[in-house]
């Protein structure tokens, strides 16, 4: 056979096992916000009152509902609050926060979303919401 041949070959056999292959669906659909100035306490003072709400104590908590979850967070620092709140299965979510007086939510919903946050610095605020399918 010619290299060509033999290439046209190797075509045909890929795009014959492509056209049989499932579909599969799966991704992530994620929006971040990291607001600064009044915008940024405003978020904050959100996060607050939903620690409030939710009954969160004042650095923060991890909450799930599914399973094959996993979730960490880590504080470094004074006054931070931090949430990471996931429903569903399969999703893996860690936030770090240094500094002092950070805020920052991390809700995952659906199946298989993943994120690692990182919060530096004083007084800053950011919110993530993923949902995975």
């Amino acid at each position: 056979m010619t290299r060509k041949a033999i290439l046209l070959a190797a075509a045909g056999l890929l795009a014959g096992a492509l056209a049989t292959a499932p579909a599969q669906a799966g991704g992530t659909v994620s929006v971040t916000a990291n607001p600064s100035g009044d915008a940024g306490r405003l978020l904050a003072a959100g996060l607050a009152i939903y620690g409030i709400a939710k009954d969160i104590d004042a650095n923060g908590r991890i909450t799930q509902r599914g399973r094959d979850n996993a979730a960490g967070l880590l504080q470094d620092g004074r006054g931070h609050l931090g949430i990471v709140h996931q429903d569903g299965s399969g999703h893996v979510g860690t936030l770090e926060q240094s500094g002092a007086a950070n805020s920052y939510g991390l809700f995952q919903f659906g199946r298989g979303a993943r994120a690692a946050v990182r919060q530096h610095g004083v007084g800053r605020s950011g919110v993530t919401v993923q949902y995975g399918f």
